[in-house]
Parts: structure tokens; sequence; C-alpha cells
């Protein structure tokens, strides 16, 4: 993970049980994928958080799964991936359990698109250009 790590988040997740370290490991893989510009910061005192023009995403370990928190709700999810907070107005979430499989190419496709609208100066300034 080298250069791209941050040591609060290696320390968070180091921290957890082996079946959220073994997920949120595969997260972090996904969401430095979705773009490489992307950089974690903890917030909150412990929490890892992704940002890149803005929040991206955030992991909340809980115990009996892992939240991956997504910080834009107008992105689309035509998978049907995100599975919490639908209607919050600013953020949604994927809560996984153990054994869950992740999808992947879904969620990278949110995450990418949380990015886009990041980088195009936030959902909020896209949806007030916009209606």
């Amino acid at each position: 993970m080298g250069e791209l790590a941050h040591p609060g988040v290696d320390t968070y997740i180091d921290r957890l049980p082996p079946w959220q370290r073994d997920i949120c490991t595969e997260l972090r893989e996904i969401i430095w994928e979705a773009d490489t510009d992307i950089t974690e910061t903890i917030k909150r005192s412990v929490q890892p958080y992704f940002v890149l023009d803005g929040n991206v995403c955030a992991l909340l370990a809980t115990r009996d799964h892992i939240n991956l928190f997504l910080y834009d709700p107008t992105v689309p999810d035509p998978d049907g991936i995100i599975n919490q907070g639908e209607g919050n107005k600013t953020a949604r979430a994927i809560q996984i359990y153990r054994g869950n499989l992740i999808n992947h190419a879904p969620l990278l496709a949110v995450l990418r698109a949380i990015v886009s609208n990041n980088r195009a100066g936030g959902w909020r300034r896209i949806q007030r250009a916009s209606g």
C-alpha cells in the first residue's frame, strides 16, 4: 500500500478483527483504484476518511459490520449496492457484513462518480447549477 497509506488508517485497520480487517483492506484498495489522487486522513480522532477535493468516503467498523459512508447522495446506484441512508441529504452508506462479497465494479463506479462530482465543485454546487 506504500505511499498512499496513512499511518492512522493503518493503525485503525490493524486493530480490527481479521474479518473486518480483510473487508477494510479490500475497500481501501478499491478506493485507491477509483483515483490515485485520493488521500487518506483521520477525522473525529480515529475514523479513516478518503478525500479528494472534499470527502469521498469514510470507514467505520461496528460490532457486526463495516460501514462505508459515501459523501455524495446524488450519485447513481444502478446496481443497488448502497443499502443505507436513502433520502439522507448529505451521505449514504454501504453496510458490509461478515461473509458478504464486495461488488467491485459497481462500487468503483460509485466512487469515481463521487470523485468526478468533487472535482466539478461538489454535489451541492452541481445541484444548485442544475436546479
